[in-house]
């Protein structure tokens, strides 16, 4: 039976939770997420959990924040001066906006995490950035 390894195509069902037991994703009555390993396609964490495995099996990954998002970055949470926004968007903290950044065609998404009457503070880091994350995996396809 051969075990996954880098430059295999993987097939696997998860769940995601953080340390204090927040599911924040599964694919739960999806179909299995599959990727390369070792193709930068996942976190490296996550990557690195896998390599090794056989078809059926299942084990706990704990992946530190360095191996995950990165430890989450202050440089990253932006002020915009009210005045420069559009009066006609209700800011809220914790709403989800995409930013545009000059020369590069991808939207940055960011959270709203804060709203005073003369600025919106928004944070460009990954949800998940400064989180250690835990999956719970098994390999269901190998190639």
């Amino acid at each position: 039976m051969s075990v996954a390894k880098s430059g295999d195509t993987v097939k696997v069902h998860y769940k995601g939770t953080l340390t204090d037991g927040t599911v924040f994703d599964s694919s739960e009555g999806r179909e299995p997420l599959e990727f390369e390993l070792g193709s930068g396609m996942v976190i490296p964490g996550f990557d690195n959990g896998i390599q090794g495995m056989n078809i059926g099996d299942k084990k706990t990954i704990e992946i530190p924040v360095e191996e995950a998002y990165g430890p989450s970055q202050d440089e990253l949470v932006l002020p915009f001066n009210r005045s420069d926004l559009p009066d006609d968007i209700p800011f809220e903290v914790g709403m989800q906006l995409n930013m545009h950044q000059d020369g590069n065609p991808q939207p940055v998404p960011v959270t709203v995490v804060e709203v005073t009457d003369s600025q919106i503070l928004v944070d460009a880091n990954h949800p998940l950035a400064g989180q250690a994350l835990i999956f719970e995996v098994e390999l269901v396809g190998l190639k």
